[in-house]
């Protein structure tokens, strides 16, 4: 099994960006994962994940949610089998703004992994964390809800201490710290301190040149991954 999960960055552009504008910020992901190497997930709203797949290579198309459910009746709801099928190669559960109960989340991962669909599981607090665990996601995302889009990051003990307890319940899950992430300094930090990776929404839109924000943040991806090990 493996026992250190991939180095990623996410870029979340939530609804922020869709259609063009979100085509045009997918290829400058794109371009830097191809001269880093880095996995990068991307996220966007479900009529943009065909558009961005297909003019694409290497980043990872993510869904920003998904259901359990199966081919069949279900209007309205989230397919996996379609999601799939439209190029989403990973996908977001449980985020602060589209919460699931325990039971979905469960079913969704499962369903999930019989699809190759990679799970970025959200959870809350540490508790909570503990919790979604049980369920092996691919990655945890531990934030607290009250730091989203602040700008300011949890503490280094908070850090710290998810990425122990994570590790000591399943070593081979990815652990995600994100909330409040600003700059690429606040990613090498939690990077650093033992998280596999981090992310951010307003930390990247709202940079003077956001694809110049995705660069240096996955370059501290890297840095902080190579510093710790050494």
């Amino acid at each position: 099994m493996q026992t250190h999960p991939t180095p990623f960055l996410v870029v979340n552009p939530k609804s922020y960006l869709y259609g063009e504008e979100a085509l045009a910020l997918a290829k400058a992901s794109d371009a830097v994962a191809k001269r880093t190497g880095l996995t990068i997930y991307f996220t966007c709203p479900f009529s943009d994940i065909r558009l961005i797949r297909e003019n694409t290579d290497s980043i990872i198309v993510t869904a920003q949610a998904m259901e359990s459910l199966a081919p069949g009746r279900g209007m309205g709801h989230l397919l996996p089998e379609a999601l799939y099928a439209a190029g989403a190669r990973a996908t977001f559960l449980n985020h602060a703004e589209q919460p699931m109960t325990i039971a979905e989340l469960s079913k969704t991962i499962v369903r999930a992994r019989e699809l190759g669909i990679t799970t970025i599981a959200c959870a809350d607090s540490l508790v909570e964390g503990r919790a979604i665990a049980a369920f092996s996601p691919d990655i945890l995302l531990c934030e607290p809800t009250d730091l989203i889009g602040t700008g300011k990051t949890a503490d280094d003990s908070y850090t710290t201490s998810i990425v122990t307890e994570i590790r000591a319940i399943n070593p081979t899950i990815g652990i995600m710290i994100a909330s409040g992430i600003t700059t690429a300094d606040d990613v090498y930090r939690v990077v650093h301190l033992g998280a596999d990776g981090s992310g951010a929404t307003s930390g990247i839109l709202n940079a003077p040149n956001p694809a110049a924000r995705i660069a240096e943040m996955a370059d501290a991806v890297i840095r902080g991954v190579s510093e710790r090990r050494k």
